[in-house]
Formats: structure tokens, C-alpha cells, sequence
């Protein structure tokens, strides 16, 4: 009998400087094994929306090519990398977009300066179902902000306590409130 993990192929997308070791994408994406792609843009550290995108678009097509069921797990500024794909990729496949402490690019604590070309970006509603998970103490997006985004999204939304910015400083290791979130969007 196949695993529910194994049914999917899942395309990974963090934020700045992508997700280390201790980080529940990390540790979810090694769970997943080969049904897992991770982007690969070249601009980690100073992100580019359009080369984010791109890179996006390589994970999908790699990922598709596993299986027709592609669900894209994104953090952060990783959450404006997968809303921005799939804008411009509407008749794309998805088995939904699972959003993680997506920050306000209105917010004061946005790395204006590090992500210029993500300060213009404008939520939309989204092609399949998503679901924006936030909590009530991230300091990248309030909780009002984060509600008012997955409305936008046309996204389910679900604030969960005071987590931070559901990163490696959270301490959520494997995260098993998160993969029970995704299991609820993904149906299963």
C-alpha cells in the first residue's frame, strides 16, 4: 500500500536564504524523499521575483513529470514565489499551494532592501486551492494582514498560536500540526 506522501510529488519553496537543516520543510522534504523538489534559484540570498519564479517553474515541471498531483509547500517570501507562479501559470495542475507565514510586503519588518522585486507584488485570487497558515506573533505579518492575504488568495486560513515565523527558531521539527494541515488540503 502506497503511502499518502508518495501519491504526491511536492515542490518545496522557502523563503531568503532557503531552509536549513532544523527547519520543517528540511525535515519534511528528507521524509518525502524523491517525491520532493526543491527550487534552486541563484538568488537566495538577494531574491529576484522573476528568477524565483523560474525557479519555481523548473521544480514544477520536474515534479510533474513524478506524478500529476503537485502540491507546492512554500515559506515566507516563498509564499509570493508560489501566488506569483501560479498567477502566471493558471492552467497548471495543482493539488493545492500550502502558504506558511506568507510576510506583508507592506509590513515594516519586509526586507524591502533584499527583496526589492518582491515589494510590488499584489495577492490575487489563486488558481486551486491554497491554504495560509500564520500565527499570532510573526513579526513579518499580523495576523489581520495574513487573514486579509488568503481572502485575496480566495485561500482557506488558519492562525495557529504564537509560533513566530514557523521557521527554524519556532522549534517545530517535524511539525506535526503542519502536516496535518497540508493533509486537510491535499484531502488525505
Amino acid at each position: 500500500m502506497k503511502r499518502w506522501w508518495a501519491m504526491v510529488a511536492y515542490v518545496i519553496i522557502p523563503g531568503i536564504d532557503g531552509s536549513d537543516d532544523r527547519h520543517w520543510q528540511t525535515v519534511w522534504e528528507r521524509r518525502w524523499g524523491t517525491s520532493a523538489v526543491r527550487i534552486s534559484p541563484a538568488s537566495w540570498s538577494a531574491p529576484d521575483l522573476d528568477d524565483w519564479t523560474d525557479a519555481v517553474q523548473t521544480a514544477y515541471d520536474h515534479a510533474a513529470r513524478r506524478d500529476s498531483r503537485v502540491v507546492l509547500v512554500a515559506h515566507s517570501l516563498g509564499c509570493w514565489a508560489a501566488a506569483t507562479w501560479l498567477g502566471k501559470n493558471p492552467a497548471s495542475p495543482t493539488a493545492g499551494a500550502f502558504l506558511v507565514a506568507p510576510p506583508d510586503p507592506h509590513g515594516p519588518a519586509f526586507p524591502r532592501r533584499s527583496a526589492a522585486t518582491f515589494t510590488t507584488v499584489r495577492a490575487h485570487p489563486l488558481p486551486g486551492p491554497a491554504l495560509v497558515v500564520a500565527t499570532t506573533d510573526d513579526p513579518y505579518c499580523t495576523p489581520d494582514s495574513a487573514a486579509d492575504l488568503a481572502a485575496r488568495w480566495n485561500a482557506r486560513y488558519h492562525l495557529t498560536g504564537p509560533h513566530g515565523h514557523l521557521n527554524s527558531a519556532s522549534g517545530l521539527g517535524s511539525w506535526q500540526d503542519g502536516r496535518e494541515l497540508l493533509e486537510s488540503l491535499t484531502g488525505r
